[in-house]
């Protein structure tokens, strides 16, 4: 499988997947506002008793309690972790090397054609072409081949014990839960070190909002079930805004002199406006649709390659909120498509 050298979710230097170190770096920004690393207010027991007070009160079943609480304690790695952060930043073309690679288009390709059935019913159901979710799927885990091997119980308990207690407080709850709707044993339920589950990464909250039982068993399995990963991912899309007619973006030529200014999110224009100002495809590729909107970014800087991006481009940053991630998934996407 493809891999990448970074520094993991076990804290040392192995190979793992990009979207996962992306995600993580997403995580705790998120929580930002949190306190990073605060002396624990209460012990970590009695932390667990107000916890199972909470989660009773929500209705979660005392047994799910017990089978997920009993004996839990705090995982010391997880905190060093969580104190070590920011990790080392990649430059945008190393990056694009580690994510981008023969190797993961080789082995989503063979993907592809494996389940193309089942992706052309997605593409179907959902709207999204099934090049992206299968990038996606390459993005977070390798198709599959690394979930993490953190118990999302006791990782997030850690976390939220440890001075994140708004955010994933919150998200430990959403896992207990999902643990009493059966979809998946305390013992199974794995992931990284920040919590992110399965073989679409998911938070908790996101499985709650987007996990689908495509394959019918009654749980909706993103750990084991081809199926469900794969339907999850596409459902994700869909419900944050996906239209397969615009595609996420392409590679543009900048004009000379053009202002760095204009190259952000935060501003839109219809592409012929953006045509008269004199940006340009690369020579064996058209701008997007006439009327289509776009913005102009540059991930690796004023020197670095230009993208015309479309809307769908920011329904991938709503999964994570990195241009590195979102442009790697979408380049990902064309590869696999053999464009």
């Amino acid at each position: 499988m493809a891999r990448t050298m970074a520094v993991t979710s076990n804290g040392a230097a192995a190979t793992v997947s990009v979207g996962d170190a992306t995600r993580r770096s997403f995580l705790l920004a998120s929580a930002a506002a949190l306190t990073l690393g605060a002396t624990p207010e209460v012990g970590f027991p009695q932390f667990l008793a107000e916890l199972r007070r909470e989660a009773v009160a929500q209705g979660v079943n005392p047994a799910t309690l017990d089978a997920a609480l009993n004996d839990l304690r705090p995982i010391d790695k997880i905190l060093e972790l969580d104190r070590a952060q920011p990790e080392r930043k990649l430059g945008f073309a190393e990056y694009l090397r580690r994510a981008v690679n023969g190797e993961r288009v080789r082995i989503g390709r063979l993907r592809t054609a494996e389940h193309r059935p089942l992706l052309d019913s997605l593409g179907e159901k959902y709207g999204v072409e099934p090049r992206v979710i299968i990038a996606l799927w390459g993005m977070e885990t390798d198709y599959g081949a690394f979930i993490g091997g953190y118990p999302v119980i006791a990782a997030l308990a850690t976390l939220a014990w440890d001075g994140r207690r708004t955010f994933f407080r919150r998200e430990l709850l959403q896992a207990l839960r999902i643990l009493d709707q059966g979809h998946v044993s305390a013992g199974d339920m794995r992931g990284s070190w920040a919590g992110a589950m399965g073989q679409a990464q998911f938070m908790p909250s996101s499985f709650t909002a987007y996990a689908v039982d495509h394959d019918g068993d009654g749980r909706k399995d993103i750990w084991r079930s081809t199926a469900d990963v794969l339907a999850s991912i596409g459902n994700y899309l869909k419900q944050v805004g996906w239209r397969a007619e615009l595609g996420w973006g392409q590679p543009v030529k900048l004009p000379p002199g053009f202002a760095f200014e204009a190259v952000s999110l935060e501003i839109s224009k219809p592409i012929e406006e953006w045509a008269r100002l004199g940006v340009r495809a690369e020579a064996d590729q058209r701008l997007p649709a006439p009327g289509a909107a776009a913005s102009i970014i540059q991930p690796g800087g004023a020197k670095g390659p230009a993208y015309a991006v479309t809307e769908n481009y920011r329904a991938i940053m709503r999964w994570n909120r990195s241009q590195y991630f979102a442009t790697a998934t979408g380049l990902l996407a064309d590869r696999l498509a053999g464009a």
